[in-house]
């Protein structure tokens, strides 16, 4: 298994399918996401895309209704294809503790994804991350490199890797 992934994503419509994918990966790790739960980090500056490939993903999963960045409410919660989606945003955060203070930790928790932004305003409250996904800005585009950090991460990425690489060789 590998433990860390690459690509450019010159369109919008490769970040949308990366995030198809993404969620395909989720869904063949959903035995293990159910028993443990899944700590999923993005990063990325303003305007980098993490919300976009969240939602994308969540498209994938069968989700219909809006997709927002909790930028405002730090939680939004989606419960698709069997799974919950929690999406976190701690940009506004002052202060660490906020995080305990919120009961935020109560949401990692098996069945759950919990994809985090701005993540290290957080720490050091929030659980160790199993899988990253950075974007930046590339030209016009944008470029993601995406990690493993455990043996549930190390399989998602896996599953990942092999569809992109599928899907680009066709």
């Amino acid at each position: 298994m590998t433990d860390r992934f690459s690509a450019s994503l010159p369109a919008p419509a490769d970040t949308d399918h990366l995030g198809a994918l993404l969620a395909d990966a989720l869904l063949r790790a959903s035995p293990g996401i159910l028993a443990k739960g899944l700590a999923l980090r993005l990063e990325g500056d303003l305007g980098a895309g993490k919300t976009s490939l969240i939602r994308a993903a969540l498209r994938r999963l069968g989700w219909e209704g809006a997709v927002k960045s909790p930028t405002f409410t730090l939680l939004e919660t989606y419960p698709c294809g069997g799974l919950t989606i929690n999406h976190f945003d701690f940009y506004r955060f002052e202060e660490p503790e906020e995080f305990e203070d919120a009961g935020f930790q109560d949401e990692f928790r098996p069945s759950a994804v919990c994809a985090t932004e701005w993540s290290d305003k957080a720490f050091p409250y929030l659980p160790p991350a199993d899988i990253t996904i950075a974007l930046s800005i590339e030209g016009l585009g944008r470029r993601v490199e995406i990690s493993a950090q455990s043996p549930l991460g190390r399989e998602i990425l896996a599953s990942l890797s092999e569809s992109w690489n599928s899907t680009a060789a066709a």
